[in-house]
Parts: structure tokens; C-alpha cells; sequence
């Protein structure tokens, strides 16, 4: 029973970190956007192999940041030197994990012919490119409200039609 318990409280530090980071959510949104369209790319095993190490990396990365984050304003209530070190070498591992990320995808998905194609694919697929650009206008509200900002803005618009006679 401790074993699932402890399933649970991490994905609880997950759902945190996506609740409270927006940056988290952005790179969420990203990876999610990525393993999308690299069906197009027809990685090897291998390929998915480092784009879900990618992934993987820069998550764990910003789990850490926010780790680091949520443990020195908890030590330290107003500025400290030492706290801004420590935060800004946090988000600076968050970094260096983002610009490797995109040299890997640099390396996995430099192919403007498949680019090209991608695009005719959604030319001839219009019902497809609607519901690609619903889908990134909900994932811009995802990443930059949040679960939580989401349904808190969803409260605010019923309670307002409730008012209205």
C-alpha cells in the first residue's frame, strides 16, 4: 500500500508544478506538440528514445527549479543574495535542459521537405486545420492560465450569466 501512496504523492509534485508553473506548462504544451508531428517524421526507436529522454530531462529540470523555488522562499521571507543565486542557478538548469532540447530537435527534425509536406497535409485536410488551431488556442489558455486560472475564469463567466436577468 505504500508503494501506490507513494505513486500518488508524486504525481500530486507533478500536478503542483502544472497547477503553479506556467513555465512547466509551456514546456508540457511544447512536448506535447512535438511527439504530435514527429509521426510525420518517422523517427526510429532510437529517435523517440532521445525525444522522450528530452522530455524527461527538461521536466525533471523544472521540477527541480520549482523545488528549489518553493524551498527558498519558504527558508527566507524577504530578499536574500544567497536565495537569488540559488533560484537563478535553478531556472538556469531549466535553460541549459531548453536549449539542448531544441538542439535535439534540431537534430531529429531538420527535414524542410517533411515540413513541406506537413503542410499540404493540412491543406487537404481543412476540418484537420481547424481543429489543430482550436487546439493551440487552447493550449495558449492552458499555458498561460493554468488548470487552475482556467476554471477559476469558467466560475467567473457562469457567475456573471447567473446575474444577468
Amino acid at each position: 500500500m505504500r508503494f501506490l501512496k507513494s505513486f500518488q504523492y508524486a504525481f500530486r509534485g507533478i500536478v503542483y508544478c502544472i497547477n503553479n508553473e506556467r513555465n512547466m506548462r509551456i514546456h508540457t504544451v511544447a512536448a506535447l506538440y512535438v511527439f504530435a508531428f514527429s509521426f510525420f517524421f518517422h523517427l526510429s526507436r532510437t529517435g523517440y528514445a532521445a525525444l522522450f529522454l528530452t522530455f524527461a530531462i527538461v521536466w525533471i529540470a523544472e521540477l527541480f527549479n520549482t523545488v528549489a523555488e518553493e524551498l527558498s522562499d519558504m527558508v527566507a521571507a524577504s530578499f536574500n543574495p544567497v536565495v537569488r543565486i540559488i533560484k537563478d542557478m535553478a531556472s538556469g538548469a531549466v535553460l541549459v535542459a531548453a536549449i539542448f532540447a531544441v538542439c535535439v530537435g534540431i537534430c531529429l527534425f531538420w527535414h524542410p521537405a517533411v515540413f513541406w509536406s506537413i503542410c499540404l497535409f493540412f491543406a487537404g485536410h481543412l476540418a484537420l486545420l481547424a481543429l489543430l488551431a482550436a487546439v493551440t488556442v487552447a493550449s495558449f489558455y492552458f499555458a498561460v492560465l493554468g488548470p487552475l486560472g482556467i476554471r477559476d475564469k469558467v466560475r467567473r463567466i457562469r457567475k456573471r450569466k447567473e446575474e444577468v436577468p
